[in-house]
């Protein structure tokens, strides 16, 4: 059964019973609402007359780009993580707890974390405290260090779309998206990117390296619109994109937003120091560089205000860093 916010509430009290999450005839709902903008999923907030919990369930598309089909099977993906982190202590300060999964109706109850605002707002304070940068590469750091079963899923569909979507269709010129209603300008400055053999050839590799399997448990996106905060403190949400990859696509992710945020590239140095084990600095560095310029140039746009100066700028720094890169590894 799918539940969304026109579903009654006696319905999903019904489905909740079913489940056995309601254990009790004496709990009833009270109220049911969006907690947030989600992308992929169907998130609802619902609260009864004992408690408020967060209900997350997959449809086999985008939620909100219902034409782009999408594995519905990517909630059990989101579960195989939280399960897998379940020991961690650290990372169960930083994310909800699984309350209930059902398999079979594509449904993931979560603790409610209550009111918390996604961090995006980051992007156009320009501010990320360094105490924070510190945090979220621990964060990074401990998921990388758990240790998953060697069953985990592969979640290939998912991560074909994510490859699509990251290493493709920004640097197609003609991909149906235009980039001027974004931004007066933006396409013309996207053209020489889109046109250069060789950056698209070295975005072909690491793309092929991000769709290979790996060692390394992965959150798979963890960007602003995935960090959540209240009262100072940060929490780390929506793992479906999860796999077994490489430490430095996360750290790519990381470090790239972190740049777009403060418009320098001092955040890339600052992770490189604060991960605590060897990574290639190359890998990570292509990567950054990869996110940034889909980040700009591609169809998952942000919240985010920038001139067409400081985008041409980015866009620079991103191109330095897919075709260089500094150094072979780092520590």
């Amino acid at each position: 059964m799918f539940i969304d916010l026109q579903t009654p509430k006696e319905d999903i009290k019904k489905l909740l019973q079913e489940i056995n999450f309601f254990n009790t005839t004496n709990e009833y709902i009270i109220n049911i609402t969006k907690p947030g903008e989600g992308n992929m999923n169907v998130v609802l907030r619902i609260e009864t007359n004992m408690r408020s919990f967060i209900a997350k369930q997959s449809r086999p598309f985008v939620q909100k780009y219902k034409d782009i089909e999408a594995p519905i099977k990517r909630i059990d993906v989101e579960y195989q993580f939280y399960k897998t982190i379940s020991s961690n202590a650290l990372l169960n300060k930083h994310f909800p707890k699984v309350l209930k999964y059902n398999a079979e109706n594509h449904l993931l109850i979560l603790e409610d974390l209550g009111a918390c605002e996604d961090m995006t707002y980051l992007y156009n304070t320009r501010t990320l405290e360094t105490k924070q940068l510190e945090l979220l590469v621990q964060i990074v750091a401990n998921i990388h260090n758990a240790k998953a079963p060697k069953d985990y899923p592969e979640n290939k569909e998912l991560r074909l779309l994510n490859y699509q979507h990251i290493f493709e269709l920004p640097f197609i010129e003609n991909n149906g998206f235009s980039l001027n209603e974004i931004q007066a300008g933006l396409e013309t400055l996207s053209l020489p990117y889109k046109k250069d053999a060789v950056l698209k050839q070295k975005i072909k590799e690491i793309g092929s390296q991000y769709l290979s399997e790996g060692t390394t448990l992965i959150h798979g996106d963890f960007y602003p619109g995935s960090w959540m905060t209240k009262n100072n403190q940060i929490y780390s949400i929506d793992p479906e994109f999860s796999f077994l990859g490489f430490k430095e696509f996360d750290l790519g992710v990381l470090a790239a937003h972190s740049i777009l945020i403060l418009q320098n590239k001092s955040a890339l140095a600052f992770i490189k120091k604060s991960y605590p084990s060897t990574i290639n600095a190359i890998l990570l560095e292509q990567v950054t560089g990869i996110e940034i310029m889909r980040r700009l140039i591609g169809l998952a746009q942000l919240p985010i205000t920038r001139s067409l100066k400081e985008k041409e700028n980015l866009l620079q720094l991103a191109y330095t860093l897919i075709m260089k890169g500094t150094t072979k590894t780092d520590t």
